[in-house]
């Protein structure tokens, strides 16, 4: 079996490893080691924070959309609830923007779903 060289290779991978850390504090910038050890525990927190953005954003938006459904006169939970019995199929990215942007567009759909909820008590 011939002999492998693995100086290239071997490079390659310090380098890569070394451009992904570059912007880091001290050794972890430079050094192949402690680089490494950092770029590992970095990667695993990017994907981790993938996941967990996806859930941050949507407390967010169930939080405007809350206040603004106080504001006329409902809690978040009637709202919503409102929303399903008037066949209102918006999505809560959109009805925080509403909220946020658009407060007169935002009562009106707050409006459909009160009343919704009137009728469907009675």
């Amino acid at each position: 079996m011939p002999r492998v060289k693995r100086s290239v290779a071997s490079r390659k991978k310090r380098r890569k490893v070394l451009d992904q850390a570059k912007g880091y504090w001290g050794l972890k910038k430079s050094s192949y080691r402690y680089a490494k050890e950092q770029v590992d525990h970095s990667l695993t927190y990017a994907y981790r924070d993938r996941k967990n953005k996806k859930r941050t954003f949507r407390r967010l938006w169930i939080m405007r959309i809350n206040a603004a459904a106080r504001a006329n006169g409902l809690s978040y939970n009637q709202f919503i609830a409102g929303l399903k019995e008037a066949e209102i199929e918006l999505d809560r990215k959109v009805l925080a923007d509403l909220a946020v942007s658009d407060p007169q567009a935002f009562g009106a759909i707050a409006e459909k779903a009160k009343s919704a909820l009137a009728s469907q008590s009675t």
